[in-house]
């Protein structure tokens, strides 16, 4: 592994000037990472590839980086084009002295960014504890949109390329020397064996038009906020190959970093959404994997990175990466009850918990309706379309989604009314032929909270109303069968009562 290879002394030099910049900067902010000098002045941010080469990267002559100036600019454009302005030489004058120069004989380039506050990056976010939920679900539906604006790749990606780079993490996990051994081939054995379950799918996913050219490096930092929406920002240009990969391998490192940081809650929240707008299901089986191979760079890029400065960070990327792949086994949890009884509230706090990472998919009725008709999950229905032909519809999509994951080898969660014997029994026998453990749970709530509650809703992606309370008050949902949960205290208390029945909590002295 190769690492600094040029000087370009007077090229930072000159950046780091703020004269360079002509009148009204006064001073300019360095920010270096281990490729790249980004220089903050004015309302401008001057980005310098470094003088290096990886395994992965060559920055090695200005050829080169002019190339990578340029691909940065272009690609980052498809999702950023308000942050993008363009590419500007360097070269040397007649006195020899440095300046901006776009003749042929530049000697480095830079690609030219309008300034934004660093305080804006998700990881930054993070930090101070102000990522919500609706920002979150912003982000994951510009991650779907832009997924589904570029074209299938299939001479890319496949078993092959994720087989050639967890072969090539193990092998650079090893030379690091930072990580012990008997580690470092846990993690080989239980990527390999997960790789043996999901090879076939991974190029049948190739096959099916799922390798596309993605972001590549979708972690919070390559994330800002800008005008209150999410911007996907510092793409992986360098390489095309490594970027044409699986959506989900591309989600996945979005969902890793989410964990890495503690916010599991929020990398289950992005994992359901996700799917509840791409319709990726049948994908799956190989999240645990992709996420698993993304911790594992993270975990050798910090090494070689930072030296003895990162081991702690690089060592808990690697514990990652092996929880990734920890076995946990599947079941299927059915909440029922009439509308505003708290399901929807319950499945998405309940899921992080569950199986293997980043927890349960949930599966909404509300959600399920409005993919079938084509429309965003909060976009509000006309009585006419809930007809019992929908429901029947309905109905057999959260079967089939939910056989399609419990198979993938994850617990999942059924969030719907439930409201006849039939549609209850229907979910049990999916468990059953599944052969995994099935919890019915019915949720009993004072109609005057669940009243209150359907009124309190905004930007939800249920259409009940209190005339739709009222009718399922009138009407007879047969005999219940499943286990009946008190929901009307607060959602604490409705969450301990749901995961003692469950067996997630302490035991319920009255059970």
């Amino acid at each position: 592994m190769a690492g600094r290879l040029g000087d370009q002394g007077d090229v930072i030099a000159f950046l780091s000037d703020p004269a360079a910049y002509g009148p009204g900067v006064a001073r300019v902010e360095i920010l270096s990472t281990h490729i790249s000098h980004i220089f903050l002045a004015g309302e401008r941010a001057y980005k310098l590839k470094r003088a290096v080469r990886y395994p992965y990267l060559d920055f090695s002559t200005a050829v080169l980086r002019q190339r990578a100036c340029e691909a940065e600019l272009a690609l980052n454009r498809r999702t950023a084009p308000e942050l993008y302005l363009g590419v500007r030489g360097i070269g040397r004058g007649a006195d020899g002295a440095i300046d901006w120069s776009d003749a042929d004989n530049a000697i480095d380039w830079v690609v030219v960014m309008r300034r934004f506050d660093q305080e804006a990056l998700f990881d930054a976010l993070a930090r101070r504890g102000t990522l919500t939920a609706a920002i979150m679900l912003d982000l994951v539906a510009h991650i779907a949109a832009f997924h589904a604006s570029e074209k299938p790749l299939l001479e890319r990606g496949g078993a092959a390329a994720i087989d050639a780079i967890e072969a090539e993490n193990s092998d650079t996990l090893r030379r690091t020397g930072l990580f012990a051994a008997d580690r470092i081939a846990k993690l080989h054995e239980r990527s390999r064996a997960r790789f043996g379950e999901v090879g076939e799918l991974l190029d049948a996913r190739r096959a099916a038009g799922k390798v596309r050219h993605c972001h590549g490096d979708l972690h919070l930092r390559n994330i800002c906020l800008i005008a209150g929406k999410p911007v996907l920002f510092d793409c992986l240009e360098f390489s095309p190959e490594m970027a044409s990969i699986d959506v989900l391998y591309d989600l996945a490192f979005l969902l890793m970093d989410l964990e890495h940081r503690g916010l599991r809650d929020f990398a289950n929240l992005c994992a359901n959404r996700y799917l509840d707008l791409s319709d990726e299901d049948d994908g799956l089986a190989a999240l645990p994997l992709f996420m698993a191979v993304r911790a594992a760079i993270r975990a050798k890029v910090t090494a070689e990175a930072a030296a003895q400065d990162g081991a702690d960070e690089a060592r808990r990327y690697l514990d990652l990466a092996l929880a990734m792949l920890m076995p946990a086994p599947a079941r299927l949890i059915a909440l029922g009850g009439l509308s505003g009884t708290g399901k929807s509230t319950i499945a998405q706090r309940l899921a992080p918990r569950l199986g293997v990472r980043p927890g349960a998919r949930v599966l909404r009725s509300d959600v399920i309706r409005k993919r079938l008709l084509g429309v965003a999950p909060e976009t509000r229905l006309p009585v006419a379309a809930y007809t019992s032909d929908m429901s029947l519809r309905v109905y057999a999509a959260l079967r089939d989604k939910a056989e399609a994951a419990l198979k993938a080898g994850y617990c999942t969660i059924i969030d719907a009314v439930s409201f006849t014997p039939d549609e209850r029994a229907s979910f049990a026998a999916v468990a059953a032929a599944a052969e995994v453990p099935f919890s019915g749970i019915w949720l009993d709530t004072p109609a005057g909270t669940m009243t209150s509650r359907i009124g309190a809703r905004s930007g939800d992606a249920s259409d009940a109303t209190a005339e739709t309370l009222a009718q399922q008050l009138r009407d007879d949902p047969g005999a219940i069968e499943w286990r009946r949960v008190d929901a009307g205290g607060d959602r604490d208390a409705s969450l301990a009562a749901v995961e003692r029945v469950l067996g997630l909590g302490p035991a319920d002295p009255d059970a």
